[in-house]
């Protein structure tokens, strides 16, 4: 049987170790941590939001920096510190402004066919994952912004989604629990929200039962790769031990730049650092005024999601700094007031505080492929979208697995055919 090593059990990495072993592949699924989904998949905004697949590759994203550049609490912060990596994946930003409509409206598709596939995934693989079937509901208070929100609408109905404004009654009408003036809004009902982390443990659960490998607490020392085979050296408790594969796909997140380094591909992910709460609803008081619709502050870059009964998650703001993962109060603090406004019979006192480092391309695309070599493939870089788009680029990259007559010399795999027309061939 021809084997498949997967670098990372984040969400990425989780679900395309499944899309592998769907066709018949023996995988063994790789993390530095002891359990899947304990970074970037650990407690993000819940979204799986088609209606957020606008790329960031605007003038008015890099005016923005700038102007938020020494604000401590502003939705985008950049440290100033010179790196390298930074300001030349920055220039790369830049570069890409003029692709910025094809990519959105690239995303929006890959979104909207990702949808099925990871609802197809639970369902088949019977695990819940808190999931809230509600529709995502974005919020302006100025003109302005709900005007640019009109003009994105454009770009991903031209993708294939529906979304409409709505005035500022509606908006108390889809969620009454909200407090606070609105200038509209704009309301996304095929759009939908759960627990990432829920639901990348439930399926590395399920793939484990299936015969795939669960290598966690182990450290990848070093991968060679030669026309037969790919020979990869992991240590756990100091004892080391090398396998031989007959590929590999890499879907490690911020280490991904790493890793490809060293297998002579340039992944310029830059690790995006976003932060979220999740607020404890102990008392039916909190749990009567927290919302159930999932919300978007455009403005704010805020996100929210209701995860059960007794959680509500929200998330938010960008800051370029390294490969840093202290919580910092003065990012934490503007996700606390942002609840205490919009919505104050919720009780903040048990907020939990997280971070994690988004893998951003600088063209806001994830990378899904080949690399330069024919053993080696990739699924990473999708920044703030991973866990909507996770379930699409499993298949995608799953599916060039499939079709390379390298690694499938001599062997017949299993086809599968889960995968919406509409995302073939989409990256």
């Amino acid at each position: 049987m021809t084997r498949i090593a997967v670098i990372g059990a984040g969400i990425t990495g989780v679900t395309t170790a499944s899309s592998l072993i769907d066709r018949g592949y023996d995988v063994t699924l790789f993390d530095r941590n002891r359990y899947a989904a304990m970074q970037t998949s650990f407690a993000n905004g819940g979204q799986l939001s088609a209606s957020n697949a606008e790329t960031w590759n605007r003038w008015s994203t890099v005016l923005k920096g700038m102007k938020w550049m020494m604000t401590r609490g502003a939705p985008l912060l950049v440290n100033p510190k010179p790196s390298w990596h930074k300001y030349s994946w920055m220039a790369e930003f830049v570069a890409s402004i003029p692709q910025y409509r094809a990519n959105t409206v690239e995303t929006t598709r890959m979104a909207i066919a990702a949808r099925g596939l990871l609802k197809e995934k639970a369902e088949r693989h019977g695990f819940g994952f808190d999931c809230e079937n509600r529709g995502i509901l974005h919020i302006y208070t100025k003109k302005s912004e709900f005007d640019h929100a009109t003009e994105v609408s454009k770009l991903l109905a031209e993708g294939g989604l529906d979304r409409r404004a709505v005035a500022p009654e509606e908006v108390r009408q889809i969620e009454p629990a909200i407090s606070g003036d609105f200038y509209g809004g704009y309301y996304t009902e095929s759009d939908f929200t759960g627990d990432i982390h829920r639901y990348t443990t439930g399926l590395a659960k399920s793939i484990e039962k299936q015969g795939a490998v669960l290598q966690f607490g182990t450290n990848v020392e070093s991968i060679r790769v030669d026309g037969n085979e790919v020979r990869l050296t992991w240590s756990r408790n100091n004892e080391s031990q090398t396998e031989i594969f007959n590929a590999i796909v890499l879907c490690a997140g911020v280490e991904s730049r790493s890793l490809a380094a060293q297998l002579g591909d340039r992944v310029n992910v830059y690790p995006v650092k976003g932060y979220s709460i999740t607020v404890r609803l102990d008392d039916e008081d909190s749990q009567s005024a927290a919302p159930w619709i999932s919300l978007l502050d455009d403005e704010a870059k805020v996100v929210t999601s209701r995860l059960g009964k007794d959680r509500f998650r929200i998330a938010g703001t960008a800051e370029f700094n390294g490969y840093n993962l202290d919580i910092r109060d003065d990012r934490i603090r503007p996700l606390v007031k942002w609840c205490e406004r919009f919505f104050p019979g919720v009780s903040t006192e048990h907020a939990i505080p997280w971070a994690g480092l988004r893998p951003m391309m600088p063209n806001m695309m994830p990378k899904v492929g080949q690399g330069v070599r024919d053993r080696v493939f990739y699924n990473t870089g999708h920044g703030h979208l991973g866990w909507t788009l996770s379930a699409v680029t499993a298949e995608m990259v799953a599916e060039r697995v499939a079709t390379s007559k390298t690694v499938n010399k001599g062997v017949a795999t299993a086809s599968y055919a889960a995968m919406p027309l509409a995302a073939q061939g989409a990256v």
